[in-house]
């Protein structure tokens, strides 16, 4: 059986751990790994929040949609998205036509412990940050529950999730059409 090639996409919620199950997923598919945010930062040649307070989170989203068209590999690449990569009209559609859509998913008491000591996410570099963190999460949860499957990452091993997430991967990837 060939095994399949097909990028994967992790989105979902700040803290739900995308990056970290995506390097893992990648290591074990010998897939080369992306983290958006990063690859934005390292084109940009500054950090998201720097892009987030000089030209708005409008030109990043336009920053997003150029890397998720043009500015990654086509095959073999397991992408862990910023987590509001979803949320512009038509990035889910693009982002399913490019390869396997997978949405990390934690109740947001697990995303609360896990943002609220960090300071590079910012959209919480705000006054209150966990009053917005609870408006951004109501405001995208239907969203994430729209994008497919949905993987749980809290109180669960890593190993275990990452099995999960291959399993998942291997069939829907053996089921793709470009």
């Amino acid at each position: 059986m060939t095994l399949p090639d097909t990028n994967l996409y992790l989105v979902g919620f700040m803290g739900t751990g995308k990056s970290t199950v995506g390097r893992q997923v990648a290591k074990q598919l010998g897939f080369q790994f992306l983290d958006s945010d990063h690859e934005i930062e390292r084109l940009q040649g500054k950090p998201v929040s720097a892009i987030f307070a000089n030209e708005g989170e409008a030109a990043f989203r336009a920053m997003e949609r150029e890397f998720i068209e043009r500015g990654h590999p086509a095959n073999r690449c397991v992408v862990a998205g910023g987590g509001g990569l979803v949320v512009p009209p038509g990035m889910l559609e693009l982002l399913r036509a490019r390869g396997i859509v997978m949405c990390m998913h934690a109740p947001i008491e697990t995303i609360l412990q896990r943002t609220m000591h960090t300071n590079h996410r910012p959209l919480l570099q705000v006054e209150e940050p966990e009053k917005r963190l609870r408006e951004l999460y109501a405001q995208r949860e239907e969203i994430y529950r729209r994008t497919g499957t949905m993987v749980l990452t809290d109180r669960r091993p890593l190993r275990e999730i990452v099995g999960h997430v291959l399993r998942l991967y291997r069939f829907e990837a053996a089921h793709f059409k470009k």
